[in-house]
């Protein structure tokens, strides 16, 4: 505050300039620093001055006696603002090629930054009259360089720029300074606006909170000339409105963060649900960024129109805070041609100018400036990346509100000057005759909006009424819900078009319901989220499920191992290469039946076992696709059959081998009590019975198709239930106890003597079929959905593999690859190195 009181003292000696000497005003203008260059100028008949908060962050530089302050640094570009400084160029070029405004004189302009602090706006005020030359002489400069300045953004930087051009009477027509002490005619004669005052605003405010019967409110302000008395304002219409104010709360950009947090507390812990919010939107943001910190909720937020339209506040991080949100915003209007022209900004127009290439390398993320370190994060800028192809603040023209209030701005000087120039008979001279002929301005712009000032400086007075609403899309929309207009008699101000849907707190959007605030009244509320599968809290039926945003119900997903998806067409293709190679190995044994390999491996049972493999192998397919009643009684029925009748096959080729040995001892005949007929009946008889089981199943009670809705509550997984578990498990537990006796014959009779004892083979094959099902059992049990089905087939076809390779493929290895050793001298070679 010291370094803006010092500045503030030098304007204030500057309007008392004439009271000194030669040598004092000198010292007093080295002291104010050399004026900054324009951040964009051009030469004209007419100089019209700008001024405009392009950055929003300054360096403050150390101020001393001794030496000349140091050059002020401002930085992080406010793109909104920048457009505000191109519809100024646009509006200039616009006059410039017109026939009937202004013809054949020129119009020029000199554009400073303001930098959104009162320091900046009295250097560039200074620069704006005194021109860019460092004077050394005894005078500052001889005359103003400008006719009429655009200008500031805010109230306080205004007010400090016309400490200094008021004293020369150079008018200074504002976009967006509303504070209604900038009416005093007495202290800013030279000042003119094109944004109504907070006057009007204040009390359309009042009569908005006294609209919906809200008398008992807090209010927050900035703590500078706009917030101070806009809000002074309020609290005195809102007092005679019958409205209390609970709390009256102040935050500054210059104040510490714990200032920010102190306030969130106090309105945390006030008993007001609504809160008349009258911000600039650094205080704005400072404030927002502490109330999310804190999770502010539950509050109806009333804004002033410095932010109720902020587009960067509308975004989701901010939407749980602000939703429902009401205050006043001066019409939109649309510029014709104003987005092409914006559109044609580039760099290239003046190479040389920094602030374009700042712009150009905060909008596309790049940069300009090549890394001589090769350390550099961001891209190199081309200047031929397209503006149209982003959408920020900046090409943004949906919202033309302050953007006209420029345009207005730049329209009314021409006109001053145009009738100035007309009427120049009259003896008036300079900046007087300007500020004559402002005042007397009333002319109507190409969009039928009629541009005029009142005795103080002010336009009419009419506002919109708008309303942060959420759209079906969820995002945060700016909805205009009544109006305002200060020239209608008393008590007909507030125009309601359309009642918000929210008193204290904005209604629940599909998906949550109402839930009363203990200890608050019955119009504030919060909103709890509805249970998933359920719309408007009411549950949908058992095969529905709610949408994403809860606002209908619709049919569950049906989920099942199709053909189709990517595991369905893995196993598919697993299960017929399978069967291919099991026909392979078929023909393979075929077409050397007659070698003693394979009339020692007794060939009846092998083509029986590699025909009931290839049926286990293919029966893995009745577990995919669509459950249905046949498919379910197949699928089970088939695998247990099919796989007792392999087992049973594998069994009778163990006792063979078992028979086999002691049928070489010498007095025994106990192969006649095995050959092949007692072969085949013990493998019918071992398949009948699975066979009887399964038929009991179907009959007792068969699987069936069933949806299982348990698992997963929003879809349904379709799959076969057992019907009968205890059958289930009964088809299992045979075809175990077959497999482990199997096992067990074929682990004692593993080491006879033989060149190629099978029985070394099957053992292995059954230790692999007994390890996959016996995992199979905990992995079925713990499968959700379609995973207990590919669990099932990838048990059948591992098991199915391992009988394939463990008893076929060192048969086919020997076959195909070493007939040398399908002998029966090498195959009785190990018997008879053992005889005596």
């Amino acid at each position: 505050m010291m370094f803006v009181s010092v500045y503030i003292m030098f304007l204030f000696m500057l309007g008392v300039m004439g009271a000194f000497g030669a040598e004092e005003e000198a010292a007093l203008c080295r002291m104010l620093g050399s004026p900054e260059f324009p951040l964009l100028s051009k030469e004209g008949d007419i100089i019209i001055g700008g001024a405009f908060s392009i950055h929003t962050q300054i360096a403050k530089p150390l101020l001393s006696f001794t030496d000349p302050p140091q050059r002020l640094i401002c930085s992080r570009i406010h793109l909104r603002e920048f457009r505000f400084v191109q519809t100024m160029i646009f509006a200039i070029e616009q006059i410039n090629n017109s026939t009937s405004l202004l013809p054949n004189i020129s119009i020029g302009y000199k554009i400073f930054d303001s930098c959104s602090t009162t320091v900046s706006s009295a250097r560039a005020v200074m620069a704006l009259m005194n021109g860019q030359e460092r004077t050394l002489g005894k005078n500052c400069s001889s005359k103003s360089s400008v006719h009429a300045i655009i200008g500031t953004s805010d109230s306080s930087s205004t007010i400090a720029m016309l400490q200094t051009s008021g004293v020369f009477q150079i008018p200074v027509i504002s976009h967006f300074a509303t504070c209604a002490c900038l009416s005093n005619r007495r202290e800013y004669s030279s000042f003119f606006r094109t944004i109504p005052s907070d006057y009007h605003q204040s009390r359309a405010l009042a009569k908005l909170v006294k609209h919906f019967g809200w008398t008992w409110v807090g209010t927050v302000r900035s703590d500078n000339d706009y917030g101070n008395n806009g809000m002074a304002t309020f609290i005195k219409a809102a007092g005679q409105e019958g409205v209390c104010i609970e709390y009256s709360e102040a935050i500054s950009r210059t104040y510490p963060q714990s200032q920010a947090a102190r306030v969130v507390r106090v309105i945390r812990n006030g008993s007001a649900r609504v809160l008349v919010a009258f911000l600039a939107q650094v205080e704005m943001d400072m404030l927002l960024e502490e109330a999310m910190k804190q999770n502010l909720t539950g509050v109806q937020w009333v804004g002033s129109e410095s932010w109720i339209t902020a587009g960067h506040l509308a975004t989701k991080r901010h939407s749980g805070i602000l939703i429902g949100s009401l205050g006043f915003t001066i019409r939109k209007s649309k510029i014709p041609g104003l987005r092409e022209f914006l559109l044609q900004v580039n760099p290239s127009q003046t190479p040389q100018n920094s602030l374009l290439r700042e712009f150009w390398e905060t909008t596309f993320g790049c940069s300009f400036q090549s890394s001589l370190d090769g350390q550099s994060q961001s891209r190199q800028c081309s200047g031929s990346e397209r503006l149209d192809d982003v959408d920020n603040t900046f090409t943004d023209v949906s919202e033309l509100r302050i953007s006209n209030n420029v345009y207005k701005a730049v329209y009314a000087v021409a006109h001053a000057m145009h009738n100035m120039l007309k009427c120049s008979h009259h003896g008036e001279k300079g900046h007087f005759s300007v500020l004559k002929n402002l005042q007397r301005v009333n002319f109507t712009l190409h969009s039928g909006e009629r541009v005029y000032f009142d005795d103080y400086g002010d336009p009419a007075a009419m506002y919109d009424l708008m309303n942060w609403q959420r759209s079906p899309t969820g995002e945060t929309v700016f909805v205009t819900v009544g109006s305002y207009d200060a020239l209608l008699p008393n008590g007909k101000h507030v125009v309601i078009l359309q009642r918000p849907q929210s008193v204290c707190s904005e209604s629940c959007i599909p998906g949550f319901r109402q839930a009363v605030i203990k200890g608050k009244p019955v119009c504030c509320f919060s909103c709890i989220a509805c249970a998933a599968g359920e719309i408007k809290c009411s549950r949908c039926s058992l095969e529905y499920w709610s949408n994403e945003d809860r606002s209908l119900c619709v049919a569950k997903v049906v989920e099942f191992l199709s053909f189709e998806e990517t595991m369905g067409t893995l196993l598919t293709a697993l299960s017929l290469f399978g069967a291919s190679l099991t026909l392979v190995v078929s023909i393979v044994f075929f077409r050397f039946r007659d070698t003693p390999l394979i009339r020692a491996s007794n060939s009846e049972l092998s083509f029986l076992l590699l025909f009931s493999l290839t049926l286990c192998f293919l029966c893995s397919l009745t577990f995919i696709g669509r459950p249905s009643d046949w498919s379910c009684m197949l699928r089970h029925t088939a695998f247990g059959i099919t796989f007792v009748l392999c087992i049973s096959c594998v069994l009778g080729k163990t006792i063979v081998v078992l028979m086999a040995f002691r049928a070489t001892l010498p007095g025994s005949n106990v192969m006649k009590w095995f050959g092949p007929a007692q072969r085949r009946l013990s493998v019918l008889a071992f398949t009948l019975i699975q066979v009887v089981i399964c038929i009991l199943w179907l009959t007792v009670n068969p699987p069936f198709p069933f949806k299982n809705m348990e698992h997963y509550k929003e879809k349904i997984i379709l799959e076969c239930a057992l019907g009968s578990p205890i059958w289930f498990w009964a088809v299992l537990g045979y075809i175990g106890l077959l497999a482990m006796l199997c096992f067990i014959l074929a682990f004692l009779a593993r080491k006879l003597p033989d060149n190629f004892n099978e029985a070394k083979f099957i053992t292995f094959s059954m230790l692999i079929f007994c390890a996959v099902w016996i995992t199979f059992i905990p992995a079925y049990v713990s499968s959700p959905g379609k995973f207990t089905v590919a669990v099932e087939i990838f048990a059948i076809l591992a098991s199915s593999y391992g009988l394939l390779f463990c008893i076929f493929v060192p048969k086919c290895f020997i076959i195909v690859l070493k007939p040398e050793l399908n002998t029966k001298k090498h195959l009785m070679g190990k018997t008879h190195s053992r005889s005596p």
